[in-house]
């Protein structure tokens, strides 16, 4: 069947395949030949990989117009046109690759002539083909761009076969355009094959660009491989390696120090004595699943989703705190003994439900609220809780049932009694949960390492293979496929099978293609960071606590147990950069740092407290107001998974070390000088603080590297010491 295509993309082929169009400038760099060509209307970049397959890149236009090439030079890989157009004048800066692995790289630029709307703008990709051929390009398109998520578009040309390529837009850039014309960044990159690419939103709004005033309209890094890779893990490292490439590459904002110490205080203030955070029921104390949503019914997810981060911050700390004991009190009653298996909902109050939602009926579970709660169990059950050990093995026959009658491959909702299915698919063809397989893989390690009895590791690795075939297709909630990576990492430990390295690759790889690496700096969004922010589930439209500060976990827990294993370098450069990201933003999250007119008017569960250190469930594009869905209790762990993870004690010295990369090796000591290494990539520089625990001065701190490069500190406000190292260092310090 022959693909329909618009008169943009076939004028653009016809001409730059037949007609012979004055070439400005050639240049060949490592085995590509790049020319660029003045179509008349376009200014196209053609790239012949080495095998004579060509590629355009558009890098300027001008609708109906003929482009007038006002200056073009070329020095070494850098390359830069001037272009006079009815639109305005436009200048492009072009920088070829500088080696195998690196990123091919162009801004345009656009100064209007005149008060300038754009109600319809092309794409900039054309998959010509084979040279002097009427037949566009076959590929196939495996990532781009959902919502608001990465300007990214990765695919295979495989007729005439060529290769892969990874196109970004870098969306930051954008910003100013987004601001004047009121649009959103989101869904500009993508398309169907031949017509892909980049195209800048309309201007629907009657909101023009200013006339004069210089806007980015591309902002684009291309990477280039003569392989189409021949299976699944192939490609998944592929992904995974050209992401990093091009993220080395792109320019990314400062992070700045939180105070987490003290942000965590205050949000343990709320979080214990805040009435709306609590409902009682039987005599016990359960936390509301949205701040003063009394209607729905306690939750055991949302109860473990809580203790489980103060379990790390109360060993961290060494102290106890009374409202762990309250949450612990009340969890047996989610046990129902003719089901032999914890439930969702407080048998107690079940009947509470109005079936306003698919999900909200007493015995009706989403599949992974049984395995969340069941790994959480077991967590604390590893950790010497009888009671949680207890729950854990009562409830896992029926975990172990309801596995083997869906034949490890989930739906979304299932009743508990019958294992009758609600709902099978998330969409019609989409299928049910497919992370599944992994987190009930991840809570049958667990089993195992409890037990050591050896059927657990059996099934584990049943479900595992599950998830084989998913390409990209594998996330359906964010934190779920995070921990399948663990899981699948841990069972390659185990068993040495290499199908679950690259297994945790799929897993990981499906996390990233949903993260946002740009910043929106328009709107609301002026507001608060969003680099590396992480998406839920494949289809929100907003970022959301719960799953960031989760995945943040389990990238730490991802690390931990890489170490001294060879894993891709990509992997471990992506996973720090994350969590570094992450320690800035997630304090966002909270209400109290955010303007009151950013806020929704309308909240869909409970109310939201402009003044409470629980943070909002939701933010969104910078066009539209967050906190929509509600003030999320169950994501009140934030703070207390953060700084057990980014400081280290040296109570001795009245001070403590705080990076924004992961560290390893870091024991509590009295003992001079403490030492430990850093995770990530030596690529990249993180920081490291020493910051003050009580309020004397800081002693005469000494920090090297390597053993041997001493680094110089600045100071910081309150007194504490601020360091600038790269990752994967060996970091000593001393003090006297």
């Amino acid at each position: 069947m022959i693909k329909a295509i618009s008169p943009w993309l076939l004028n653009a082929n016809a001409a730059l395949m037949h007609y012979d169009l004055p070439v400005i400038l050639k240049k060949e760099q490592n085995g590509y030949h790049f020319s660029i060509i003045n179509q008349g209307d376009a200014l196209w970049l053609i790239v012949a990989w080495p095998l004579g397959n060509t590629i355009a890149f558009r890098l300027a236009y001008s609708p109906g117009d003929q482009l007038n090439i006002k200056k073009a030079n070329i020095s070494g890989r850098n390359i830069k046109v001037e272009i006079g157009s009815l639109i305005g004048a436009q200048h492009v800066e072009l920088k070829l690759p500088e080696q195998e692995g690196s990123p091919l790289h162009w801004t345009t630029t656009l100064v209007p002539a005149a008060p300038l709307l754009l109600p319809y703008w092309p794409r900039d990709i054309a998959p010509l083909g084979a040279k002097r051929s009427d037949v566009l390009a076959l590929g196939d398109i495996r990532v781009n761009q959902v919502g608001t998520r990465c300007g990214q578009l990765y695919f295979h040309v495989t007729r005439p076969e060529a290769g892969a390529v990874f196109y970004f837009q870098n969306l930051t850039s954008l910003s100013d355009y987004n601001q004047d014309t009121e649009t959103s960044a989101g869904n500009t990159v993508g398309g169907e094959w031949p017509e892909i690419g980049f195209a800048l939103p309309p201007t629907t709004k009657q909101k023009p660009l200013q006339q004069g005033k210089s806007y980015v309209i591309s902002d684009a890094y291309v990477m280039l491989s003569a392989e189409i890779p021949p299976d699944e893990p192939a490609m998944i490292r592929q992904y995974l390696d050209m992401l990093a490439g091009i993220y080395l590459a792109l320019p990314k904002p400062d992070t700045h120090y939180q105070n987490w110490p003290e942000i965590l205080q205050k949000g343990l203030y709320d979080l214990q004595d805040s009435p709306g955070c609590w409902s009682q029921l039987g005599g016990n104390h359960y936390f509301n699943a949205y701040v003063s949503d009394y209607d729905t019914p306690p939750e055991i997810m949302v109860q473990l989703a809580v203790l489980l981060p103060l379990l790390d911050y109360v060993e961290w700390h060494n102290v106890e705190l009374d409202v762990m004991k309250k949450i612990k009190e009340g969890l047996p009653a989610f046990y129902n003994e003719k089901y032999g298996t914890i439930m969702r909902w407080h048998p107690k109050a079940a009947d509470r439900l109005q079936g306003e939602e698919e999900h909200k009926k007493p015995l009706v579970m989403d599949s992974w609220y049984l395995q969340h709660p069941l790994l959480n169990l077991s967590r604390m059950a590893l950790k010497g809780d009888t009671e949680a050990k207890k729950l854990f093995l009562d409830s896992l026959e029926f975990a172990i049932k309801v596995a083997r009658h869906f034949d490890y491959q989930w739906p979304v909702f299932y009743k508990m009694d019958t294992l009758e299915i609600v709902k099978a698919e998330t969409q019609p063809g989409a299928g049910g949960e497919k992370d599944v397989p992994g987190l009930y893989a991840h809570v049958l390690l667990q089993a195992w390492e409890l037990t050591g009895e050896k059927r657990y590791l059996a099934e584990a690795e049943k479900a595992a293979l599950k998830l084989k075939g998913l390409g990209f297709k594998m996330f359906y909630q964010a934190n779920n496929t995070a921990f399948s990576a663990g899981a699948l990492l841990r069972l390659f430990k185990i068993t040495k099978k290499q199908i679950y390295l690259e297994l945790s690759y799929l897993a990981l790889a499906n996390v990233f293609v949903n993260t946002q690496l740009w910043d929106c700096n328009y709107g609301y969004g002026k507001n608060f960071p969003t680099f590396f922010a992480l998406f839920p589930l494949s289809d929100a439209p907003y970022t959301a606590v719960y799953e960031e500060q989760e995945v943040f976990c389990a990238f730490h827990d991802y690390l931990h147990h890489a170490e001294g294993l060879d894993i891709a370098p990509s992997v471990r450069l992506l996973l720090a950069e994350y969590i570094r990201f992450l320690v800035e933003r997630a304090v966002y999250y909270y209400p109290t740092m955010l303007p009151k007119e950013m806020l929704s008017d309308e909240v869909k569960t409970g109310e939201v407290d402009h003044n409470l250190w629980i943070a909002l469930e939701d933010l969104h594009d910078g066009w539209e107001k967050s906190g929509a869905v509600g003030q999320e209790v169950y994501g009140a762990g934030n703070a207390f998974g953060i700084l057990p993870r980014h400081y280290m004690q040296v109570e001795e010295a009245g001070f403590m070390i705080y990076t924004d990369y992961p560290t390893y090796g870091f024991s509590p000591t009295k003992h001079r000088p403490a030492t430990f290494r850093l995770a990530g990539d030596s690529r990249m520089i993180c920081r490291l603080m020493i910051v003050k625990s009580g309020h004397a001065k800081l002693p005469e701190i000494t920090v090297t590297t390597g053993g041997k490069t001493q680094l110089k500190g600045k100071h910081a406000e309150g007194g504490d010491l601020e360091f600038e190292l790269p990752g994967n260092a060996e970091v000593r310090i001393d003090w006297r």
